[in-house]
């Protein structure tokens, strides 16, 4: 039951990728100008604080980590990052093969 709510999460995210990627391609015919939204911004039009939080409890409990990982992931597409840990969620909880020819207990 965990698996299949893992692999509807990551669906989910899978499909906010895709819609993510098609409003940056209809900008890009409008004005233009190929500019992507980055996650960063994405993350503080929703939520401000929490975004400012999550930055206090790093800087905290690991400061090196901030500026080598969470920028570079911040200041990535929102379609990538999206897409991405959609696919891992989905290939993470994947059904199992069945076993053919014998059984384990």
């Amino acid at each position: 039951m965990i698996r299949g709510f893992f692999r509807l999460v990551g669906l989910l995210l899978l499909a906010g990728g895709f819609v993510f990627m098609v409003y940056d391609g209809a900008r890009w015919v409008a004005d233009q100008t190929l500019q992507f939204t980055r996650f960063g911004q994405f993350w503080n039009d929703i939520h401000q604080s929490s975004q400012q939080m999550f930055r206090t409890w790093v800087e905290g409990h690991a400061p090196w980590l901030w500026n080598s990982f969470v920028r570079i992931i911040l200041d990535q597409p929102v379609f990538a990052v999206m897409g991405v840990l959609g696919i891992l969620l989905m290939l993470l909880f994947r059904p199992r093969k069945p076993l053919i020819g014998y059984s384990r207990n």
